[in-house]
């Protein structure tokens, strides 16, 4: 008996589908680790509920090639030391086909080796450029480079005249990465770095950071890296004291939720990020319009609350592995070889194309910078 040929579209991604017979069809296992609870829940949460999204509309137009995906989610909570024995576990004993997540950069940075060495194609929903430079043969990332979100924050300071400024960071894998990046590329762009300060990720107050920066006149901006819930307190605890320079964000920002946790401290503030919160004003040329809107009405049909860029994160990478497995099949390295040969496939965090060398398959165009006015997220215009 034949089967029949289906094709099931993500926005503008379409990917051809075989309902083969019930004989030939199998479960095809598919690990996730993201911080669904705790202090990253925030990530972990939105995707966890995209990729489940996604492998539900999936299954229901008749699967991968006749195929039923089979989607085991553990909740790491944020925790190094718990996403390390998922993994492993997920590898050994539940034989996945590859893993989607974790959520942050430091639980993917302990993944890497892992990954490597059991052959699994890992695509991560941590944002550190360091997951995938050096290139790692079996592990990719959705997030954009955070390389690219420096240089467009300092693009943006160039054009407003900004030379000096202050940096401050999270004690986590992302805020670490995400420092670095800023204090090695501020010289390209004519910034001087007069202040770099760590906060502790649990942080509730950050009043005698704010008070030690206040204290140099010099500082024209303030850059705060962060995925914790500590860049709505900074935001709040510089406009409790009458600071109003200008605080520019990591994309990590990109949560409404931070909006309403800063509430009128968070009205100016300037980050990067991909073009899922502004999607109703592109225009309808744009690749992503339609993936992005349909993402959104999707999502927020469902689950009831409002999408993020950190479920687009999980969207992506759920999207690019079921495109994967619908070109290159089930054997892990044909996988990995699918997923590094994608081209061209709209995404809610750009449009990926993926190479030999490059595992996140995103460009700088996949950012634009955006700001925060009457609680909303609006295009940034500039001054």
């Amino acid at each position: 008996m034949k089967g029949v040929l289906k094709k099931i579209v993500w926005g503008t991604a379409a990917v051809c589908l075989l309902a083969a017979p019930a004989v030939q069809a199998e479960n095809i296992k598919i690990g996730a680790i993201f911080a669904v609870t705790g202090g990253a829940s925030f990530l972990g949460g939105p995707e966890a509920r995209s990729a489940e999204m996604v492998v539900e509309e999936i299954n229901k137009a008749g699967g991968i090639n006749g195929n039923t995906l089979e989607l085991i989610i553990k909740d790491s909570g944020a925790n190094p030391e718990k996403a390390i024995s998922f993994a492993k576990q997920l590898i050994e004993e539940d034989k996945v086909l590859a893993i989607i997540g974790p959520s942050t950069s430091g639980e993917t940075m302990k993944l890497k080796k892992i990954a490597e060495q059991g052959k699994t194609p890992l695509i991560s929903c941590g944002a550190a450029e360091v997951i995938v430079n050096p290139v790692a043969k079996y592990v990719f990332k959705t997030p954009q480079k955070d390389s690219f979100a420096v240089k467009k924050i300092y693009g943006e300071m160039k054009k407003l005249g900004m030379t000096k400024i202050a940096v401050v960071a999270g004690n986590t894998g992302f805020g670490k990465a995400g420092k670095a990046q800023l204090l090695k590329a501020a010289p390209e762009f004519g910034i001087e770095v007069v202040a770099a300060e760590t906060y502790d990720k649990k942080a509730t107050d950050l009043t005698a950071l704010v008070a030690k920066l206040m204290a140099n006149k010099d500082i024209q901006a303030v850059v705060n890296w962060s995925i914790v819930p500590a860049q709505a307190i900074i935001a709040k605890n510089m406009r409790q004291a009458g600071w109003d320079v200008p605080l520019f964000q990591s994309h990590g920002f990109g949560n409404i939720k931070y909006v309403e946790a800063a509430g009128a401290a968070a009205e100016g503030i300037i980050f990067p990020a991909g073009r899922l919160l502004i999607a109703e004003s592109l225009p309808d040329s744009n690749p992503q319009k339609a993936l992005l809107l349909k993402y959104t009405n999707d999502y927020e049909g469902k689950y009831k609350e409002a999408a993020s860029t950190f479920g687009g994160h999980g969207y992506d990478a759920i999207t690019i592995l079921a495109t994967a497995i619908g070109n290159g099949g089930t054997d892990r390295d044909k996988l990995r070889d699918a997923i590094e040969n994608i081209k061209n496939l709209p995404g809610t965090g750009g449009v990926f194309s993926f190479s030999a060398e490059d595992h996140n398959g995103l460009d700088i165009e996949s950012f634009v910078m955006l700001t925060v006015k009457d609680g909303k997220f609006v295009a940034y215009e500039g001054k």
